[in-house]
């Protein structure tokens, strides 16, 4: 039996998955969470085998908790569900620890095919996912956000939300220095002066709804 776990911010979301997997012998839900830091403490809990998380929820973000799950050495495997379609974001996110990445619009049929993927250790992309990615290797277009680290890009999520170097710091347990220093080089990398600009970066590649305008 694969016990998955729903975390998205929208119930009608949860219910929706719910129902699509209540007919399946070989899937049960084991647990929902409304936000990330709540489903980061039910995966801590239950362990379950797979994660549906949803990349935008208030708070901490789906990247977020896909990087915790990852750096904690558990073993349950993340599916990234979204709305964005956008080639860079999604190799981001498997760069992060996500084993499977699928748009909120796929149907019922590839939603059960990505969980049994992943549950079994593979990596699975829908359809309109691989191809984007597949013709940005063509083109050779890429996104400024893929030369930033996984936590040069967490800190950067963190900073476009407008917390301070020394509240990142203690969340992620790190020293103010250090967070400081991933700050100055993420803004070398994407060639912006303050988090204002570094918000509208994140907003125009898909990883922010609505930033916080940070005060710097």
């Amino acid at each position: 039996m694969i016990r998955v776990v729903l975390v998205d911010d929208h119930e009608l979301v949860r219910s929706g998955f719910g129902l699509i997997f209540s007919g399946q012998p070989d899937i049960e839900v084991a647990g929902e969470a409304s936000n990330a830091e709540d489903g980061l403490r039910l995966v801590r809990a239950i362990k379950p085998d797979v994660a549906l998380v949803d990349v935008h929820m208030p708070g901490m973000s789906g990247i977020e908790l896909t990087g915790r799950v990852q750096r904690a050495g558990l073993d349950t495997r993340i599916v990234i569900l979204t709305v964005m379609q956008d080639a860079q974001f999604p190799r981001r996110l498997l760069q992060s620890g996500a084993l499977g990445y699928l748009t909120k619009g796929c149907a019922a049929e590839e939603l059960l095919q990505a969980v049994r993927t992943v549950a079994r250790g593979k990596r699975y992309l829908d359809a309109a996912v691989a191809r984007e990615m597949a013709l940005s290797a063509v083109d050779g277009e890429g996104s400024p956000l893929e030369s930033l680290s996984s936590r040069e890009l967490e800190v950067a999520l963190m900073l476009a939300r407008g917390l301070a170097v020394n509240e990142i710091a203690k969340r992620l347990h790190l020293s103010a220095k250090t967070v400081s220093t991933y700050k100055q080089r993420l803004f070398e990398k994407l060639g912006v002066q303050h988090t204002i600009a570094l918000a509208h970066v994140l907003t125009a590649h898909g990883l922010l709804d609505d930033p916080v305008v940070p005060a710097g």
